[in-house]
């Protein structure tokens, strides 16, 4: 059984102490694609250096998080273009609107976004959006962009079911993580409702670690625990589970 998280920061200092055992705690529990997405150019060698030791399992984005757009941001989609021109990168991510944490920098999150999304059709890439209480901003601007050239995934989707279809809508597939085994998550109420073919499974690590480590540093592994909660959501086995979702996320980054 191979189970593929198509979401975690593995560079992050978090992993510092323990990379390594990590990794290969990961890899030995079946979760053996690691899809690695971008925060900025500080991470950059961090993200290459762990593509070096790890060929075969790490995949990685190349993009500007929407809360690290400042106001040096278009200096920093100079270096997303310049990186994605000259290296090799499964999609462009993780980008988008955050407006959580904070709403000053809004119309220069929009502008990043825009101009990644045409970054990412130029280069033929997916996209991997971060939405977090901007489900209306980030889907004015889809709806702008839509096309047979716009695809990717919604990370850590943790909206409505009318969001979830929308969503699917504009070509998107859902990335589920640890919020689907939290009390109060409440996707894991409507997520039968869609079908399997829309569903990847990612952890986001070392951030949202589902039950029982909620609250804990997040880890690989625990997609299976992700796993294991939307089993019993579609009443399903494990393995079927982690094969559907391994061959969507096949679809979507085409590795």
């Amino acid at each position: 059984m191979i189970v593929t998280d198509t979401h975690t920061h593995l560079y992050s200092e978090a992993f510092d102490d323990d990379r390594e055992t990590v990794i290969e705690n990961a890899i030995s529990n079946g979760v053996e694609r690691f899809f690695i997405p971008a925060i900025d150019s500080t991470y950059t060698q961090r993200m290459m250096d762990l593509k070096r030791t790890y060929p075969e399992n790490m995949f990685l984005m190349m993009g500007l998080h929407p809360t690290h757009v400042k106001e040096n941001y278009k200096e920093e989609l100079a270096h997303v273009e310049e990186m994605i021109t000259t290296h090799d990168f499964c999609a462009v991510g993780e980008i988008g609107i955050d407006l959580y944490w904070d709403k000053t920098f809004l119309r220069q999150q929009q502008d990043a976004f825009r101009y990644q999304i045409k970054l990412a059709k130029k280069h033929k890439l997916p996209i991997i959006i971060h939405c977090r209480e901007a489900f209306d901003e980030i889907f004015e601007i889809l709806e702008e962009e839509k096309g047979e050239n716009l695809y990717g995934i919604f990370h850590c989707f943790t909206g409505t079911l009318e969001q979830a279809q929308k969503a699917i809508s504009y070509n998107f597939k859902l990335g589920i993580g640890g919020v689907v085994t939290f009390k109060n998550g409440k996707i894991d109420t409507f997520l039968e409702k869609i079908d399997l073919s829309h569903i990847i499974l990612e952890t986001d690590a070392p951030y949202l670690a589902p039950k029982p480590y909620r609250g804990k540093r997040n880890e690989s592994a625990y997609l299976l625990h992700v796993l294991e909660k939307v089993a019993l959501i579609y009443k399903k086995e494990e393995a079927e589970i982690a094969e559907i979702t391994t061959n969507n996320s096949k679809l979507v980054f085409g590795v």
